[in-house]
């Protein structure tokens, strides 16, 4: 059901536009916040493109921030991880040893994740400033030109994405780029999510249904074998909801090679709109559903997060605190012959988008 909460955000709960009031790279940093009808409180810092506080409410009418962040941006800047709600690009996830051709020339790009190239590189869209604007109270656009050979990719890319915080409790994230020559793009949102409320214990209990038949299998360094395979008689088969933990430390190499989930699934009904996932927080009836174009959804459930980072509430970021619902292309994309294109050619337009719907029952 829709939530008509009568409780509201109040100021002092939410984050501080001074603690975001900086210059990095001569471009100013800034907050900006997103309300809709319902009372819903979306915070988002041109740092990134990235999504700093998400407050829902539960069936009780309680607000929870369902994201994980930092409270400013020296914090943000200076976090191991700094991946937290973020835009990534060019291309997200891994492409294999940093390089790829394209129209007969071979490009080399950062490599920046053992041998593979990750997220975009070591400034990806994740660490530059972009551009806001602010259309109305429940609409930020945020632009990027980035540069051509930035991060090795060829071509002067022009980037937008905008968020919506609509009356329906949706974040809705559509992004539109084109190029000046031929590329390749993948984008996605980043947000690690916890329905409990950020850095509360762990996702291990959360319920989750993933709209997906098959997945692309990993060797090591979570590098795609390029197979697209069935999920029958896996422990990565959530077409029934279960808990995230039912199965996650099961005998098998593909959970042994990625210390857990984190892998892409192959979504079915590719090419509209469907529900790709659903996360259900079973104590207060939280319900977190994606709906994407994208041939691709990557779970990742935190495996990494080792209390490093302290986050809004002061509590440490532990291991599988959070979860990633990553809509995308597949990783290693432009490897891969067999998997959707990820190339990008003057004149044509790169749009998408994902949205993050959430409600009770």
């Amino acid at each position: 059901m829709h939530i008509s909460a009568n409780s509201q955000v109040s100021s002092d709960r939410l984050l501080k536009p001074e603690d975001f009031n900086t210059v990095l790279n001569q471009q100013q940093v800034g907050l900006f916040t997103l309300k809709n009808k319902s009372g819903c409180v979306a915070q988002i810092t041109n740092y990134g493109a990235r999504l700093v506080a998400l407050w829902v409410p539960d069936k009780y009418g309680i607000y929870k921030d369902v994201v994980l962040g930092f409270s400013s941006i020296a914090d943000y800047l200076e976090a191991k991880e700094n991946y937290h709600g973020a835009t990534i690009g060019r291309c997200a996830n891994r492409i294999e040893g940093g390089q790829f051709e394209l129209d007969g020339t071979q490009y080399n790009l950062a490599i920046n994740n053992g041998k593979n190239h990750l997220h975009g590189g070591n400034v990806g869209f994740e660490s530059v400033v972009w551009e806001p604007m602010q259309l109305n109270c429940q609409t930020i656009q945020l632009s990027y030109y980035s540069r051509h050979v930035e991060e090795g990719y060829p071509g002067n890319l022009s980037v937008k994405v905008t968020y919506t915080l609509t009356d329906q409790d949706e974040l809705s994230i559509q992004y539109h780029a084109t190029t000046d020559q031929s590329t390749v793009i993948n984008l996605t949102h980043h947000s690690y999510f916890n329905l409990k409320g950020e850095g509360e214990e762990t996702i291990n209990d959360h319920l989750l249904y993933i709209n997906a038949n098959k997945y692309t299998p990993l060797r090591n360094g979570s590098i795609p074998t390029g197979e697209i395979s069935t999920l029958d008689n896996t422990p990565l088969d959530f077409r029934n909801a279960i808990p995230i933990d039912d199965r996650i430390d099961d005998d098998f190499d593909q959970l042994t090679i990625a210390s857990g989930y984190d892998h892409n699934y192959v979504l079915n009904s590719q090419g509209h709109i469907p529900c790709a996932a659903r996360v259900k927080e079973l104590n207060s009836a939280l319900i977190m559903e994606v709906y994407t174009d994208e041939p691709g959804i990557q779970l990742y459930t935190g495996n990494f997060l080792d209390g490093s980072d302290v986050g809004k509430s002061g509590k440490p970021y532990l291991r599988r605190c959070a979860f990633c619902l990553e809509t995308q292309h597949f990783p290693n994309s432009p490897n891969q012959n067999g998997f959707p294109s990820v190339e990008l050619r003057p004149g044509q337009q790169y749009d998408s988008v994902t949205t993050y719907k959430f409600l009770t029952e």
